[in-house]
């Protein structure tokens, strides 16, 4: 069974109430974000703004489904960019009851593939808080090697944080 599919302004109301009920489990590794975030409204504005940039070339966003085809969280394949570098940076999250089943890495799969195979991009980058270790764990398993830390990177949970930058080339 596919682990992720296209995401659509159908999955605001799954994605606010995962988002809202995952709201403390996802903190420490999130930006800071409004409330609206959080409302199916609000994440309506998020997957029009993600549609938006995937009909232009710059994303492919997907949501991740559990074994019952429900959403279980996101991934997104963002900052695409062609010429000599052909590269994407990689982003996701996955609600606490769906973790530790192997979804995440599965999908993290599906999208790498996604943007080699049919986006015909040769890296796809990630960002990870060092103690993020679950987060870093799938990434290994997917076969991504760091490559670097990124000093005060991203704002994350109100601070900025150093980031471990992490790869993985096409074949």
């Amino acid at each position: 069974m596919p682990r992720i599919r296209t995401i659509a302004l159908a999955d605001a109301p799954a994605l606010a109430d995962l988002q809202q009920s995952n709201r403390a489990f996802l903190a420490p590794w999130e930006p800071l974000r409004s409330d609206e975030h959080y409302t199916a409204a609000g994440q309506s504005a998020v997957i029009t703004g993600l549609l938006e940039a995937q009909a232009s070339g710059q994303c492919a966003a997907f949501v991740i489904l559990d074994d019952e085809g429900r959403v279980a969280g996101q991934i997104t394949l963002s900052g695409i960019v062609r010429g000599a570098l052909q590269s994407c940076a990689v982003g996701y999250w996955l609600a606490e009851p769906a973790s530790g089943h192997g979804f995440a890495t599965q999908a993290l799969e599906e999208a790498v593939q996604h943007a080699f195979d049919e986006l015909d991009l040769h890296r796809v980058q990630a960002e990870a808080l060092p103690a993020n270790i679950a987060s870093l764990r799938v990434l290994a398993r997917c076969g991504f090697t760091v490559y670097g830390l990124a000093p005060q990177y991203l704002r994350i949970a109100g601070q900025w944080q150093d980031c471990l930058m992490l790869q993985r080339l096409a074949d």
